[in-house]
């Protein structure tokens, strides 16, 4: 009682299971003081931690922008500014004219603002957008055209028609543009209905045949001048 009552009195004293070879003078019966405990290494507060982790990143982050930005890294792109004697070739869908047809002026005339000269278009009329594809390969694998450009339009119904034209029409142009190793432009458009198609062929949402020809362009460009 008289030991136990000493060790409460202190308050300090905890058992040991150092090996008995070490700190023997500090040691009394396998009793160590705590104060004379080995000191815990004192970690890093969470804060300290995120700081540190954020400044790590942001470093990486530096290095990797000045690693994109030097001399040895090589950035090849497509111009719209040089169009001249690039030749290209319209696949056109019949079916839904009254969507194509607007689609087709607005390549046409984007073709023209970007100096293409209409001497180097041709215009190739098939009856709808599932025969678009095989269409493309040939005209791309003849070797007379730079890009191919794909128009269409493929308008939900009541059946699944819809999702076999329109899943045929994207796999053929895509098809069309690996195995002939020109660029097949895809300018189909997959709409619900028909007021979405208008606004795709020149209405509020702008006119996507324009759009469609500028990729061609910059495609058409970037394989003859930097793909080379």
């Amino acid at each position: 009682m008289a030991s136990a009552a000493s060790a409460s009195s202190t308050g300090c004293f905890v058992r040991s299971r150092l090996p008995l070879g070490e700190c023997h003078h500090h040691r009394n019966n396998g009793i160590v003081r705590l104060h004379q405990l080995p000191k815990p290494l004192i970690s890093l507060s969470s804060s300290s931690s995120s700081k540190a982790a954020a400044t790590t990143t942001a470093s990486e982050r530096k290095e990797r922008s000045s690693f994109a930005q030097t001399a040895a890294v090589r950035h090849l792109v497509g111009s719209v500014t040089t169009a001249h004697g690039l030749r290209f070739a319209v696949v056109v869908a019949r079916f839904n004219e009254i969507i194509t047809k607007p689609l087709l002026e607005g390549a046409l005339t984007t073709f023209n603002n970007y100096s293409v000269q209409e001497e180097d278009i041709d215009v190739v009329w098939v009856p709808g957008s599932f025969e678009i594809g095989v269409v493309a390969q040939r005209l791309g694998s003849s070797g007379r055209y730079h890009a191919v450009l794909c128009i269409g339009a493929v308008i939900r119904g009541d059946t699944t028609h819809y999702d076999a034209v329109a899943n045929s029409a994207a796999s053929g142009v895509l098809s069309a543009g690996l195995k002939s190793g020109v660029p097949c432009i895809f300018g189909v458009l997959t709409c619900d209905n028909m007021e979405q198609a208008l606004n795709r062929a020149g209405g509020k949402s702008g006119n996507k045949g324009a759009e469609t020809a500028l990729t061609a362009i910059e495609m058409a460009s970037l394989f003859v001048h930097q793909l080379k």
